[in-house]
């Protein structure tokens, strides 16, 4: 007999695999990114400033954080909220499973939804476009983990705090934008000048793409980076658990 953690695993990723929107901005929109930013010639030529990287080399690991965003921000949150809404978790409570069950269920097929958009969009990079694999691929998998727990932990306290789908929505958009930004996706952290990339460094995603550039070149990344990023972690995941409510 199975446990009811593992059936609402089962029965949540039926359900995913029924929102096409989720499975394209999860999975298929990062490598649609980076296949698109590929084809650019400008994309493949090395930059100076950035001893010689090209641009599309930079792009590679802020799709990959799209993917993190899109799940644990966009997309998680909203199923939580609705969820509540509909008291749907008032009623898992008379089961043997649990609302923590569902809670797990979901953090687990978003975060997996979002290492398999990351990964198909690394694949992509390298088979199409002949971008380098990560030379420290362990550290490169640390970061990835930690930012993709960070972005889990963003979607819970959005879905916290949340009453309705809609405010979900509204709150998920409010957030995702400004930690899009901050991921490189208009203009790539490393290049932003003075202040600005400063600022941003100190910020999840801002270090989470800093790190994951170094580990990509091979070499470990930066300690300083590494504690901005379970700082926030810390702080995020705590002010989740405070703020979420069954119902």
């Amino acid at each position: 007999m199975s446990s009811p953690t593992g059936a609402l695993i089962r029965t949540e990723f039926r359900l995913f695999l029924r929102e096409p929107g989720a499975l394209f901005w999860i999975i298929a929109f990062p490598s649609i990114v980076v296949g698109l930013l590929g084809l650019v010639p400008a994309m493949k030529e090395p930059i100076k400033d950035l001893d010689g990287v090209p641009l599309i080399t930079l792009y590679v690991p802020i799709a990959i954080l799209m993917a993190m965003l899109f799940a644990g921000v966009s997309t998680m949150p909203i199923v939580l909220a609705a969820y509540r809404e509909q008291r749907i978790l008032r009623r898992i409570a008379t089961t043997p499973a649990r609302p923590g069950h569902l809670l797990f269920a979901q953090f687990t097929i978003h975060a997996g939804a979002a290492i398999l958009g990351g990964a198909l969009a690394l694949t992509l990079a390298k088979v199409a476009h002949g971008v380098p694999l990560p030379g420290d691929a362990l550290a490169y998998v640390l970061v990835l983990l930690l930012i993709l727990a960070v972005c889990l932990a963003v979607g819970a306290l959005v879905a916290g705090v949340a009453s309705t789908t809609k405010v979900a929505t509204t709150l998920g958009s409010v957030v995702l934008f400004p930690l899009m930004f901050t991921a490189g996706v208009w203009l790539p952290v490393q290049t932003m000048p003075g202040l600005l990339g400063d600022i941003v460094s100190w910020t999840p995603l801002g270090a989470a793409a800093l790190a994951l550039q170094e580990a990509a070149a091979g070499f470990s990344p930066s300690w300083e980076h590494l504690a901005v990023i379970s700082g926030w972690l810390v702080v995020l995941w705590g002010l989740a658990i405070r703020s979420f409510r069954w119902e």
